[in-house]
């Protein structure tokens, strides 16, 4: 008689298993993220589940994602070709609002230019351009448009035809959003006039 025997359940990694007891609270996604500053070797996990929407725990590992960058940005320097290509895959809004700050950060890093400062490629700036235009202009909240203006301004700093299109773009919406977006905009427009 054949014995049919039940497949292995896949096995969690330790990274899976931390995301799962993941929640909003600001407390539990630092305690998460110390977990990874004290753990080097879940990074480049953490980043890989980032950019796959089909799990479960993906806005979550974009949420830990954000507060190690605020203290390790440079750990993103061997993965960026991977994290600017695949910026456009993100479409859920839990996902967006902190890889956008993420992107702002690697921007601003990028034309920092001291010891610690990332370096984006010509291709990995490209792909930031086209994100943060694209959530500019796309249904999104408005933590993440926030954030894309400020990196867009940033950017216009070193592409001249960036500063005129952002310009339109903010004149055109402002009437439509909220007075968090009119803010940054006001901010924004006052600096490229």
């Amino acid at each position: 008689m054949l014995e049919i025997t039940p497949k292995p359940k896949k096995m969690l990694s330790v990274l899976q298993e931390k995301l799962d007891y993941v929640s909003a609270y600001r407390e539990n996604r630092l305690k998460c993220a110390q977990d990874i500053l004290e753990n080097p070797s879940l990074f480049e996990e953490l980043v890989s589940i980032c950019f796959s929407p089909e799990n479960k725990n993906n806005h979550k590992a974009c949420w830990i994602l954000e507060f190690v960058s605020y203290e390790e940005l440079i750990w993103l320097q061997p993965h960026l070709d991977f994290f600017c290509s695949n910026l456009k895959v993100l479409k859920d809004e839990s996902s967006l609002r902190p890889i956008a700050k993420v992107v702002q950060l690697l921007v601003k890093s990028h034309y920092k230019k001291n010891e610690n400062s990332i370096s984006l490629s010509e291709e990995n700036l490209q792909d930031c351009i086209e994100a943060s235009f694209d959530w500019l202009i796309n249904d999104v909240k408005v933590a993440t448009k926030a954030y894309s203006i400020r990196t867009l301004y940033v950017l216009g700093n070193y592409y001249d035809w960036i500063h005129p299109e952002l310009r339109v773009i903010l004149n055109k919406d402002y009437g439509d959003h909220s007075a968090a977006y009119k803010a940054v905009a006001r901010e924004v427009l006052k600096k490229i006039e």
